[in-house]
Parts: structure tokens; sequence; C-alpha cells
């Protein structure tokens, strides 16, 4: 019997094991894995998972018994020293001879360590292993509240930079090139991360060339080449990477100038009985940092040595989308071209830190790349288009902007793929065999099919395309598709929205010891909360340990750690005196103040502690929340109407007012916006309001599931030329069926869209009652419009609720670390003005 012996039981290391058991069925082989760290296998792409649970189980790819099972030798702690290729035999650190028929060197590569003037100080760290976050975690627990800075802006950086703020530091993030990510992104989508960065409060410090650390032993600063310094008490180093090419180089096998082990598209070495794979292997010149390419590797060197004729691909993808601290960051195909190869379309929002690129051929027939900061939803479909060469639509800027006038998605359906078409990279898994698992082999769930295909179990970015996959190839079986809301409850929103009106159930932990299982999740918990106060429309001051930050604090909290203070402007309207009063407040407290988009005023700069403070004073006066941090209704714009306007058909203010009122305070899968306009005109922007009203001669024509944003869309029409009364009615309707139905999160737009028959089914339930609901449908808005409270006079008013707005849990102390600098008359965070 042959051996094989593997050194490395990382990922890739771990993959070429998994890859050749399930092929070597005549068991010709003994499989020996050496691995130089204390543990099996684990995730490293989901390392810094490891702060938010510190739980290494968590990440490990496959326990001990997994190999023992398989007859896989492992031995972990143990290093490999040398390679005798005249004996094929590997020796080691402990002086133990093994010998081999062909060897795989799977040791990856370690952080690269630029050499700069004492780097080799206390609270100086790598971000690489487990054991590295051990250590740093320790010694972030020594100077909470500190400052830590983060070499190196690229992937692993932002990622490290997210560990640091996990650990309760202030993170700063210290980068030599003049943008973040410089290898994915351009210039205009590194400035959208950027400001995503400082709105989390991560500081961005760019073309910094770091000269020394500071400090007598223990980091206490950096050097740069200008002259100037950052105060830090720790680093984190994440300045890229270097081949672990070391024992190679040590038995004469061929390596790059610039590190390396050579290999050709079999993933063989200058030795035929030695094959390198992942990211110390160099492959047409390149060392490979993204997994997909290194399970690939894995695959052609198991297929060699079994005497299967695989190759490796003659160009290798590194298109990656992640999500970097919450914010979407994807770039796939060639997401750098010059004017001369082809056309660029861009889109950028700003205020909402958006930046999408495309690039299209000058024939305008083929997507040669992208780049997507900020909403990366589209990115599997846009690399499908761009990798199988597919047609575009006739207007190609429709799939960054969504497609407009009603024509349906612009990007496509995912059945629409041809069978070949690569959808999970990690595992080149092909939506043939996605949809053959469902089709023909009988699996009838994700879980099921994911673990039969692979499929979504490497990084998990195309999880979501998967989803549609396995959806569309049950309905066409004919099956009911179910959509849980988490692997806590086997239960769609919907379903769930029924079990607590029908049982009566008023508490989470209720509803989890009922119809689910687990502890729960940050998914399941807000949307849950969200279905009981739909159901029982209570205020977001109830079961607080349920709601996501913004619903328990009734604010949205801001970049540099402060909150905003939105009180409701119903229409639009508002009186002298009540503008006096928002002036006087806002001076008092010294808030920065703006007027909104949607006829209101903001307020920031609040602190935790002065919320309630500034409420009781706005109640006095008579405002209420405006709920500008909860899915809930944000504002009914409008135009001055027939009152002033002398274009008006009919008086839009009072409208508005009256609609602003109605649905105030009602809690829905995602926020709603509204607007009336008094004519045709249009200036109140009706119709890309989740609902709208437009004044025609003969009545008001109403319009739903419009929204702007990241995926603007116009609104349909859903009925014409009716009056006052039959409009409110029919909103009401349509407000209560997405309320009862949609999936948590989704905008009423993205709701019409999957709703089957779409606007004609939804005429038909609003208009024609083809559900026989309407009654119900009409009762329980009014009861929602009788029942409103405001949230902000119940938490002032309520001392336990009051108690929650501290900074922290054993003082009444303000947060000392927030800071601000003048501009234009007023404060602005002093994060952002760096």
């Amino acid at each position: 019997m042959k051996t094989v012996v593997v050194i490395g039981n990382g990922m890739v290391g771990y993959k070429f094991c998994e890859k050749f058991v399930a092929k070597n069925e005549n068991k010709a082989f003994n499989l020996l894995v050496f691995g130089e760290e204390p543990r099996v296998a684990y995730d490293r792409v989901h390392l810094s998972e490891y702060f938010e649970n510190g739980d290494a189980e968590k990440l490990c790819l496959a326990p001990r018994s997994w190999y023992d099972e398989r007859g896989i030798q492992l031995y972990t702690n143990q290093r490999i020293t040398e390679i005798n290729r005249t004996e094929q035999s590997v020796t080691t650190n402990k002086g133990e001879v093994y010998n081999y028929d062909y060897l795989v060197i799977a040791t990856g590569s370690s952080p690269f360590v630029p050499a700069i003037k004492g780097v080799d100080k206390k609270g100086v760290f790598v971000y690489r292993t487990i054991e590295d976050l051990e250590e740093t975690m320790q010694y972030a627990s020594d100077i909470k509240g500190g400052k830590a800075a983060v070499l190196g802006g690229g992937l692993l950086g932002l990622e490290a930079a997210k560990a640091v703020k996990d650990m309760g530091l202030e993170p700063h993030v210290v980068e030599f090139a003049p943008r973040l990510m410089p290898r994915q992104l351009d210039h205009d989508g590194s400035t959208a991360l950027e400001q995503k960065m400082r709105e989390l409060g991560i500081h961005v410090h760019l073309n910094k060339a770091t000269q020394q650390i500071l400090g007598n032993g223990r980091i206490e600063g950096m050097e740069f080449s200008e002259g100037d310094s950052l105060q830090v008490q720790m680093l984190i180093i994440s300045a890229g990477i270097r081949p672990r090419d070391e024992l190679a180089k040590s038995c004469d096998l061929k390596t790059g100038d610039r590190g390396g082990i050579v290999v050709d598209k079999r993933m063989r070495t200058s030795d035929p009985r030695i094959f390198a794979i992942g990211e110390v292997a160099l492959y047409k010149d390149m060392i490979y940092g993204l997994v997909a390419p290194g399970y690939e590797m894995a695959q052609v060197a198991v297929d060699q040595i079994l005497g299967r004729e695989t190759l490796m691909s003659e160009t290798i993808d590194m298109s990656t989308k992640l999500k970097l601290i919450g914010v979407d960051v994807a770039s796939f195909g060639n997401p750098f071209t010059s004017e001369e190869e082809a056309h660029s379309i861009i889109f950028e929002n700003k205020l909402q830190g958006l930046y999408k690129r495309i690039n299209i051929s000058k024939d305008g027939k083929t997507l040669l790349g992208g780049i997507l900061v900020g909403d990366a939803s589209d990115y599997n479909m846009l690399l499908q288009l761009q990798q199988n060469k597919m047609a575009l639509p006739e207007n190609p800027e429709d799939l960054i902007l969504g497609a407009r006038g009603g024509e349906g998605a612009a990007l496509g359906n995912v059945m629409d793929l041809p069978d070949e078409a690569v959808v999970c990279s990690c595992e080149s898994v092909s939506k043939g065999v996605i949809c053959s698992a469902v089709t023909e082999d009988g699996h009838e769930s994700l879980k099921s099919v994911c673990k039969s295909t692979k499929a979504a179990t490497g990084c998990g970015g195309c999880k979501p395309m998967v989803v549609d996959l396995v959806n569309e190839s049950l309905k066409s079986l004919g099956k009911t598709v179910k959509e849980s809301i988490c692997e806590h409850f086997n239960y769609s929103r919907r379903e769930l929205y029924d079990i607590v009106k029908l049982r009566g159930i008023e508490t989470y932990d209720e509803l989890l010891d009922l119809v689910g299982t687990g502890d729960g999740c940050e998914v399941c918990k807000p949307a849950v909360a969200a279905i009981f106060a739909s159901v029982y429309n209570e205020t977001a001051n109830r079961q607080e340990t349920i709601q996501d930050s913004n619903d328990r604090y009734l604010a949205n909290i801001q970049r540099n750690g402060t909150y905003s203070v939105v009180p409701r402007v119903a229409g639009g309207e508002i009186s002298p005196k009540q503008l006096i009063a928002l002036g006087r407040i806002g001076m008092k407290y010294d808030l920065y103040t703006k007027i909104t988009g949607g006829q209101r005023i903001d307020m920031f700069g609040a602190q935790l502690h002065e919320l309630p403070l500034i409420w009781e004073e706005l109640i006095q006066e008579g405002f209420e929340s405006g709920h500008a941090y909860g899915k809930a209704l944000r504002t009914v714009k409008s135009c001055v109407g027939s009152t002033w306007c002398r274009y008006g058909m009919d008086e839009s203010v009072s409208f508005a007012i009256e609609i602003e009122n109605r649905y105030k305070g009602i809690r829905s899968p995602h926020k709603m916006k509204g607007g009336v306009s008094g004519c045709i005109r249009e200036c109140a922007e009706a119709r890309c309001k989740d609902f709208g009203f437009i004044a025609v001669e003969g009545g008001w024509n109403v319009y739903v599931c419009g929204n702007g944003g990241a995926n603007p869309k116009h609104a349909e029409l859903l009925a014409e030329k009716v009056d006052k009364e039959t409009a409110v009615k029919y909103v009401d309707r349509f407000l209560m069926y997405y309320i009862k139905t949609a999936a948590p999160l989704t905008r009423t737009a993205a709701w019409l869209e999957k709703l089957e028959g779409g606007i004609t089914y939804l005429k038909n339930v609003v208009i024609h009652d083809s559900l026989g609901i309407a009654k119900e449908l009409d009762e329980e808005m009014q009861r929602y419009a009788d029942t409103y409270k405001c949230e902000w006079k119940e938490a002032v008013e309520t001392p336990e609720i009051r108690a929650r707005y501290t900074h922290f849990v054993n003082s009444d102390e303000p947060d000392s670390n927030i800071e601000f600098v003048p501009m234009r008359g007023q404060k602005m965070p002093k994060a952002w003005t760096q």
C-alpha cells in the first residue's frame, strides 16, 4: 500500500484529505497528515468570529474522530523539519522519520512582518491563528478603553480592525497605500468604504509609512515617515503574507524569486512525486490568498495522485465578496479597466455610503467586472453574468440601478443560468449539480443540499444563490417552498406571526420554548420583537433584551457613539412656536441640526444620558417620536397642495398629516415612507415611496411598493381616481397584508417582486377581496390607529425604562471619549473631520 504524506493541516490541507478519502475507493493509499498547530483544522476565513463567542469548536472543520473514522493518521503539534527527496522521507521535530510515495506540501503562509524598528516590543501581534487571537485578547484585557492600531488596510487588516472593535478598544487602521483594499477597489470604491469605516468608529490613516514603534519595551505609539505619530497601546500587523516555502528551499525544490514553490498545472513541483497546494504554491507566477483557488489545487493534486488527468484552470478567478464589519464589499471579474478597453457605469450615493461600478465591453454585450461597496446583494448574479458571458439587458445600467417601469428584474432569474455555471467557487459546484440534488436525488432542504453537494460550505458567499436554486427547483416539482426565519425557528415570519397571534404568545422565551430550538440569535430576536409589536401594537420599550441597539434606546447610534433625536413633523407642517422650541432645545444641548428630505429636522450629537432629558422637553412642546430608528413609518412627505399652489388639484398637506398620524408607530418588516402630491407635477415624489397618493381630476391615484435607496423602484398603480376614504382603505389593507406576509427586513418593493402574481394579485386581494380577509385587515389597521402611544413619552415617564440611559453600568458619568470640532457654525464628530 502506498503512502501519501501531507504537510500542513490548514483549510487547504484538510480539503485535500476530504477529497482524497472520497475518491480513494479501493483504499490503495495510507494518508498521514502533520499539523504544527495543537488543534485540528479550523476555518480561518471566519476567524474573527472567535472574538464573538470564544469557541474554537465552532470554527473546527472536522473533529479528530473524523480523521480516525477514515483511516487518516493525524499528527498535531508536530512540525516537519526536513524533506529527504532521495530517501522519500520526512523528519519531524521529534526526530521521527516517515516515508512517502507522494508528498503534498500545504504549509500555507505566515504573516509578513515589516522590518520596522521596535516591532519586537510587547503589545505587537500578528493576526493568523487562534493562539494569536488568544494572546491579543489577553493583552487587550489589560488596556481596557485604550487605542489599538492595525497595520494594513487590506482584507485581513479590516477584519482585524473589527476584532479590535469587538475587544472594546478604539480601532485605527494604518495603510501605506492611498486607499483601502487597493487590490480589490478603485479610488471611489475605497472612499465609500472609508466613509463606512469612519461611521462605525474606525479611524483610517492612509499614505502612512511606519518608521518605528515607540515605547520603552512596550508599544506606546507609531511614528511615521512624515514625522507625525499615533499614540496606541497595541498593534496588530496585517501587512500581507509570505509563503511558508522554507522546507522546499532546504531540499532544493524550485521556488520563485519572491518566494513560493513553483508548480505546474498538475500542481507538481520540480520533483514529480511532490505536490504543493494553497498559499505556498506559486502558480503562473502568483500566490493566491483566497480559499477557492486553494480548494481547486487540492482537487487537482488528489486526481493526479489517483491517476486522473485533472488540470488547474488557466485563469484564476479572484472575485470576492465579504461583509467587513457589517459592510458589504465585493469585487469581481476585472474591476479595473481603462477607457480604451471598456465603458464603466458608476452609481454613487455618498449619503448612504453606496458605490457600484460595472465595466462593460466596448460593444455593450459583455460584463467584464465590477465593484460593489455598501450593497453587494446582486454580486452572485453579476458574477454569473460575467463568468458565463451572458447577454446583458438593453440598458446595462439597470444591472446596478434596477429595472424601471415595471419591466421585471434586470438581472434575470437564477434558473436562466446555464447548468455548467459554477455557483460555489470554493467547492466548484455548478448550478446543474445543485438543481439535480433536488430534482433527481430527492433533497428537499437547503441543509440537505449543501451537505450533499458541499455548496455554500466554504466562505458562504454563494448561499443566497444556492437558496434561490433550491427553492426554484422545489417549485418546479410542485412542492411548497418554506422560508424559515433562521436555524432556531423552522417557520417563516408569516407563520410565526400567526403562531404568536393565535396562541397569544407574548414573550420571546415562550415562543422559543414552544416552537423553537437553541438560544436564538441576532437574526430571529429583532424579527420576533417586530412581530410582537405588529400583533400587539406594543412599543419597543417592551422586551428590550431582544431589540436591536437602535430600538433599545429609541435612537439611531451615530459614527462617534452619540445618538440622533428626530421628532415627528407630520406632513412637514410645523408651527413657528415649534420651530423656536427645536432651536432652543438644539442650542441647549449643543446639537447638530439638519433639515431632511423627509420634511423634518434631525438633531445629532446627543449623548446617551441626554436622550431622556431632550425628549422630556420635546414632549412638553407637543412633539412625538419620529421612529427614525425603527422598522416603522418614517414620514409622509407632502407638497403645499391646492392651499397655496396654483397647480394643486387637492389639499395635500392635510391629507398627508391625516395619513402620517394614522400609520405612525406601526411596526413592520422594514421601514416605510409615504407621500402625498397635490397634482401630477409630483413635488412630494409620491411614486418613489412605499405608498403614495397623487391628486388628479376626479379623485386620487394610489401607488404602492416604490422605494429609493440602493435599489430605487417606481411604485405601481394600485387604484386610480378614487375618493379619499377609498384611497385610505386600500392603503390600510395593503399595509396590513404586507405586515402579515413579508419576510424580515424586506422593503415593499422587494416584497411585491416576489409576490406571485405581482400587482395584479395584490389588486385582487386589496380591492376585490379575493382572499376574503378585507374586513379583518380593515379592523386590524383601525385597532392600530386607535391604540397608538408615543414610546418616547412612555420611556420618559417610566423610571425603570429611563434608567437604561447611562453610558456605564456602575457610573452616571458621561462618555469622556466623545470629541467634536466646529464646522459651519455647528459641531461635527472629530473622527469624521480628521
